[in-house]
């Protein structure tokens, strides 16, 4: 059985989006560049050919890799759950068992996520970490520094607001 790749309904909506875009505006784009490069003549030493050629892979793989998660996605809508158990789309808080300092996560697919936004992706070892976990609950996370002790102090269910057109940027 196929990987499912989880992702919010605004997720699912910038991919759509997105692939859409890479199709029909940068595919042509790019197939644009190529022809006015190829007129520059000697395709062996035409750098112009050459990097044009390069940025048409990467959008045909970026293509391929936003059809098959789209493919296989699993739209989950953190509104449409409840409950104090964390799992994909909550809003967590924890709190430092040290510091007391509390931070906040949203537990996204891995193209939503971005931690400036407090977004992080569900295969993140912080969130893999507070899968499962409830309210009162510990939660023990190994980065670099070491091993860091957070409490779950809180579980929302909450929509992911898209602040920006790409969201892992």
């Amino acid at each position: 059985m196929a990987e499912k790749f989880p992702m919010t309904p605004s997720g699912h909506t910038w991919m759509k989006e997105r692939l859409w875009k890479l199709k029909n505006v940068d595919r042509q784009a790019n197939s644009k560049a190529i022809e006015i490069a190829r007129g520059h003549g000697d395709l062996k030493e035409n750098a112009d050919y050459s990097a044009a050629k390069e940025e048409q892979g990467l959008i045909e793989a970026k293509i391929r890799e936003f059809e098959a998660k789209l493919a296989l996605s699993e739209v989950i809508d953190p509104t449409k759950l409840s409950g104090a158990r964390v799992k994909f789309g909550a809003t967590v808080t924890l709190e430092d068992s040290e510091s007391g300092e509390k931070q906040t996560y949203t537990i996204v697919g891995e193209h939503e996520a971005n931690i400036k936004r407090g977004r992080i992706s569900v295969g993140a070892p912080v969130a893999r970490a507070m899968i499962g976990k409830e309210i009162g609950d510990t939660v023990v996370v190994t980065n670099p520094k070491g091993k860091r002790e957070y409490e779950v102090i809180g579980v929302e269910w909450n929509d992911v607001q898209w602040l920006e057109e790409n969201p892992a940027t």
